[in-house]
């Protein structure tokens, strides 16, 4: 009998969802066929974007207590299986200032801590090999270091691998997650811009990506470095250019003060809206506490979307009009129940107009503003940072700000159940994903704490500043040979100049803008389309509930699954790990792609014995 192949493309966290599914429906069914895995990165298994070999500076914007590859009640976690920061403390990781080693001294870590990605790394590897551990004999897992550079499907599925090693397998999971977009215009203006000036000015440069950050190390202490962004992104290229080049952070009395190596650059940020992430509250409910959603609940939009069909005889719903109002109640019922420090009676609340106000104030901050100059603009700015400090310090429940931000993470089942497979109008699909999403992002999904202090250290340390405002604008100066940026306010016009240019902005996945060679052949070749939502394509590619890929003619791929940040579009909020004893969106959609294969075996089995029988 014939040994069917199993390609996974792709072993990061998604990939490794699967290959653990693997593991525990293979048990869990009593599966005993012979089945070949075949397990495909170029990188090391499981550390996806996470490598092992990055700076320690470089933390993850999770708390460590809240981040596991171990399913509840899998076989994996019976068996002893760990936390991310239960798996540091047995490893003997310890603090020592700005690092995290493993030595007997330093500082004991706790549930609280935000641990370096390299960390993450090491961890999701030492996942992948337990389950390498817990494989059963029928199981024979290939690793192959290597890119999958182009597929064809004609029957079977043919793999070209970069190196060009033959791989034919009878059924594909894509879980590639992150990758890198094709230049856009303003890359292209950019680049050329700098070719055309580089003898004129030597620091000239320019970065579609912080990534590798080792590329980061060119330039030089003198250049005036413009960093685009202001998340996770942002404060990667900021550590780099100040831990990263030897500078230190002390605690004194009056705060945290940078104290620089002289290796820095001057550090200039901007962004579209150009408002700080919000720093996440010191958690104070616990591993797995969380708000429970009393209005803008999963069963609440089920019943809008009927009452808008019957009315309507559209399912499809309008965000701003049907579900941001009970969002701002949900929220302006965590801001009252953190005011009054218990639980408010869900029967009686109607939200006040001061808190819908407050929570506007959240959400839309520059509402009803304007700004006369740069330094009014920028004293806004370092004011909103150091106000949400105190809230963040204040905790997730007793902060009303913060507990009103952290319903936006509690209540990502219902924005699920709200915008996924084109729940939402095609123009009110794209509000919520081009601009109400950026603020989820910037008032909930912010860095620690300790991210915003540094920004306000090195703002004090001269270091870094704004470089604008709100709606500023990008453009080159043939004179000087530099890049200016431009900002408009009430009674000036201000310019700031810069050197570098660094885009430090995480890439939406798409098909038709994605880099790799094997997007480009996968469309190519029908294999999948691009997700669309009537005339709007928010990213990923098409697929059916069952994660199956959709061809160009709109027929499910049955023995090809995607997940993960491929289907960032018909799915949301796809690129969040695990948390502990919790069930997960990634565990869920790596069971429903392997329960499909391991039946779809079963049956090609039974019908092969059937024709012997009947032979």
């Amino acid at each position: 009998m014939k040994t069917m192949q199993i390609a996974i493309v792709g072993a990061g966290p998604r990939g490794l969802n699967v290959l653990e599914r693997f593991v525990e429906l293979i048990h869990k069914e009593n599966f005993s066929e012979n089945i070949t895995l075949h397990l495909i990165d170029p990188g090391i298994p499981g550390e996806g974007c996470h490598p092992s070999i990055q700076p320690s500076h470089l933390l993850v914007n999770t708390v460590s207590s809240q981040i596991t590859l171990y399913a509840p009640e899998s076989l994996a976690l019976a068996q002893g299986g760990e936390s991310f920061i239960d798996w540091a403390k047995s490893q003997n990781y310890r603090r020592l200032e700005n690092e995290f080693k493993q030595i007997p001294a330093g500082t004991l870590l706790n549930d609280m801590d935000y641990l370096p990605r390299n960390l993450l790394g090491k961890y999701l590897h030492h996942f992948y090999q337990r389950l390498c551990s817990m494989l059963p004999a029928s199981v024979n897992l290939v690793v192959h270091r290597t890119e999958v550079l182009d597929i064809v499907h004609d029957g079977i599925y043919k793999l070209t691998l970069k190196n060009r090693q033959p791989l034919v397998a009878d059924f594909v999971f894509l879980t590639t997650g992150h990758g890198y977009r094709k230049p856009t215009e303003a890359d292209l203006t950019f680049r050329k811009f700098v070719d055309s000036h580089q003898q004129q000015n030597p620091l000239l440069a320019y970065y579609p990506t912080p990534y590798p950050i080792a590329n980061l190390d060119s330039v030089k202490p003198q250049a005036t470095v413009l960093i685009q962004g202001f998340g996770l992104t942002a404060h990667d290229t900021i550590s780099a250019f100040t831990l990263g080049r030897g500078g230190r952070y002390q605690q004194t009395p009056n705060g945290l003060i940078y104290l620089p190596s002289g290796r820095e650059p001057k550090l200039r940020l901007i962004s579209r809206q150009c408002l700080p992430f919000a720093g996440r509250g010191i958690n104070q409910k616990g591993l797995t506490g969380r708000h429970q959603a009393q209005f803008f609940t999963p069963q609440a939009v089920d019943i809008i979307r009927q009452q808008t069909l019957l009315k309507t005889g559209d399912p499809r719903l309008n965000f701003e009009q049907d579900l941001l109002p009970l969002l701002l109640k949900e929220m302006a019922y965590a801001w009252r129940c953190a005011v009054v420090k218990k639980k408010v009676s869900t029967q009686t609340f109607t939200p006040t107009a001061e808190e819908i106000a407050s929570v506007r104030a959240i959400i839309w901050p520059l509402e009803g503003k304007t700004f006369n100059s740069f330094t009014e603009y920028a004293a806004f700015f370092r004011l909103s940072i150091e106000h949400d400090l105190q809230e963040a310090l204040n905790g997730n429940m007793n902060s009303p700000v913060k507990a009103a931000t952290d319903t936006l993470r509690d209540v990502r089942e219902s924005l699920r159940r709200s915008v996924e497979y084109g729940g939402l109008l095609p123009a009110s699909h794209r509000y919520f994903i081009e601009q109400f999403n950026p603020i989820i992002n910037r008032i909930s999904f912010g860095p620690p704490v300790r991210r915003n202090q540094e920004l306000l250290a090195l703002m004090d340390a001269d270091i870094l500043t704004l470089a604008g405002g709100p709606g500023s604008s990008i453009t080159s100066d043939e004179r000087t040979g530099k890049f200016i940026v431009r900002s408009i306010f009430n009674q000036e016009h201000w310019l700031e100049q810069a050197d570098v240019i660094i885009s430090a902005r995480l890439d939406n996945y798409s098909p038709l803008t994605d880099a790799s060679p094997l997007s480009s052949q996968l469309l190519k070749r029908a294999i999948i389309r691009p997700f669309r939502n009537g005339d709007y394509h928010p990213g990923g590619i098409a697929i059916d509930e069952n994660l199956n890929p959709l061809d160009a003619e709109g027929n499910p791929q049955k023995q090809l699954w995607a997940m993960g940040f491929l289907v960032e579009g018909p799915h949301y909020y796809t690129h969040a790990l695990p948390r502990p004893h919790m069930d997960s969106r990634q565990v869920t959609d790596a069971e429903i792609g392997v329960r499909s294969c391991l039946r779809q075996i079963r049956q090609h089995i039974e019908q092969k014995n059937q024709m012997v029988t009947f032979l």
